[in-house]
């Protein structure tokens, strides 16, 4: 394992396609408003999707690959076939629920405030402050998680 998230992204999906499976009844009965469909696949299916989610590290590869089964879901929780052409913003909005690249995304500045809290002799914050010695390789360094987190913490504004 090259320390990247794939395999974890992997597992994940197949566990919210087992939650989705066992809950098809209920999200995708008419009786059902869209909006409660909504609230249950957030609580239940998202929720097994992305636990844990908080400390991997993601790439764009890895939030499309959580993306595509999710609106595989929401197009059959809303009884839409692709071919309709209905844009994904609009089946979420229907559902009211969040992209699941921006819930990921809290989750991870969530975490990381957990983090920023804890003691300074803790182990979790020191290994986040750690800083490897020796010479860097050659070419451009990898994004750290820190960096990572402080552009988002800019771009979404969170002090």
């Amino acid at each position: 394992m090259d320390g990247d998230a794939d395999a974890a992204v992997e597992a994940r999906i197949r566990i919210g396609w087992n939650k989705f499976r066992q809950l098809v009844p209920l999200l995708t009965n008419k009786d059902v408003s869209l909006i409660m469909r909504g609230r249950l696949y957030s609580n239940c299916v998202r929720c097994s999707m992305l636990h844990g989610s908080e400390i991997w590290p993601v790439r764009k590869e890895n939030e499309v690959a959580l993306r595509r089964p999710e609106m595989r879901m929401v197009r059959w929780m809303c009884g839409i076939k692709l071919k309709d052409r209905f844009p994904n913003k609009d089946l979420r909005e229907r559902l009211g629920i969040d992209d699941i690249a921006l819930v990921l995304q809290q989750n991870r500045l969530r975490w990381y405030d957990h983090v920023l809290r804890k003691e300074d002799d803790d182990w979790v914050k020191k290994c986040m402050e750690y800083k490897v010695k020796g010479p860097r390789p050659r070419g451009r360094p990898k994004r750290t998680w820190r960096l990572e987190r402080l552009s988002k913490r800019t771009v979404m504004h969170v002090n």
